[in-house]
């Protein structure tokens, strides 16, 4: 049985799924935001970011490129796009969910989201771990 876990968890095919499946949020955004632009720059004025144009394609842009860098790891350079998207992630904490300033029950809502963002950071950070060259 250890033979048959150990032998999935190294396959290729299984690194490029996890890959996927760590960064699908992030691609998937990043998709959205190109075909429906107005709305991501919606999203920017509705957290008065200046500037909402330009947040908007750094964005898309950040979100397309981090995911792109962790799953094709080109010149070893995958912890670049994971320590991206985590820097983007930790940020939209303050800029779009700051539960602080709500009261119940949007605060237990919106702690929740900060919770799995904590979470997802966690998991570009054991991305860039092991997308650094050996």
């Amino acid at each position: 049985m250890e033979y048959l876990i150990v032998s999935l968890l190294t396959h290729p095919v299984f690194l490029i799924a996890a890959k996927l499946v760590l960064t699908a949020f992030f691609w998937m955004a990043g998709i959205f935001g190109l075909f429906n632009f107005k709305v991501i720059v919606q999203e920017m004025v509705d957290v008065n970011l200046p500037s909402p144009r330009f947040f908007a394609v750094a964005t898309i842009a950040c979100q397309l490129l981090g995911a792109g860098l962790i799953i094709f790891n080109p010149a070893g350079l995958g912890w670049l796009g994971a320590g991206a998207l985590g820097v983007f992630t930790i940020l939209t904490i303050p800029i779009g969910h700051p539960f602080w300033k709500f009261q119940e029950p949007k605060k237990t809502h919106e702690f929740h989201i900060v919770l799995e963002h904590v979470t997802v950071v966690g998991g570009l950070m054991l991305a860039a771990i092991l997308s650094v060259p050996q």
